[in-house]
């Protein structure tokens, strides 16, 4: 008896690390096509206003990066400081970034502050109020920021990081998905998550 629990105490311990290991997959998969959803947004001429980006996006069939986050970082910040600067770059190919924070309530104040204090100059920063996000996406529930790079109203990049993952490796790795965007490519891939 002794034996057997110490086999199945050894089992459950070498499965934990790996299965933390495992890629986290949120949103929608690459090549399907990102639904319309609305949020509050913080930063901006649209500041106060629900507002949906995809609609605008799909309607002229121009790229755009999508990304939910759970939680505001330094990290976080530096990634959608760093897209925003990538969009500015290729303005002529209509290309746009966003966030959105998944929260219970809305506190825009406090979320344009982050934004500016993290350099963010034109991508979009609001709140979808439901932790959940929009319910089309099927955002995990582990994955503390989801990237969904589309165009074409087609899904070409997904990537997704739990809390602690978004490391400049993983900045690394969605800034290089960015080029097929504006190339108008259809290069589909999901990304795996970088390990620690």
């Amino acid at each position: 008896m002794t034996r057997l629990l110490l086999c199945l105490s050894l089992t459950c311990a070498l499965a934990l690390p790996l299965r933390a290991a495992d890629p986290c997959v949120s949103g929608t998969p690459v090549g399907k096509r990102p639904g319309p959803y609305s949020f509050l947004v913080a930063t901006g001429p649209q500041r106060g206003q629900q507002t949906c980006y995809i609609c605008e996006q799909h309607e002229g069939n121009k790229p755009a990066v999508v990304v939910f986050a759970r939680t505001t970082s330094d990290p976080l910040g530096k990634l959608i400081a760093k897209l925003d600067s990538e969009a500015l770059g290729k303005k002529d190919s209509g290309c746009k970034v966003w966030m959105t924070l998944l929260a219970d309530k809305a506190d825009l104040d406090t979320l344009a502050k982050w934004a500016q204090k993290q350099g963010v100059k034109s991508a979009p920063v609001g709140v979808y109020e439901d932790e959940d996000g929009p319910p089309s996406y099927k955002l995990h529930k582990d994955a503390d920021v989801t990237v969904l790079l589309f165009v074409k109203q087609k899904v070409v990049a997904n990537f997704a990081f739990r809390e602690g993952e978004l490391d400049d490796k993983a900045i690394e790795s969605v800034l290089k998905a960015m080029p097929p965007l504006f190339e108008g490519k259809q290069a589909e891939r999901t990304a795996p998550v970088p390990q620690p």
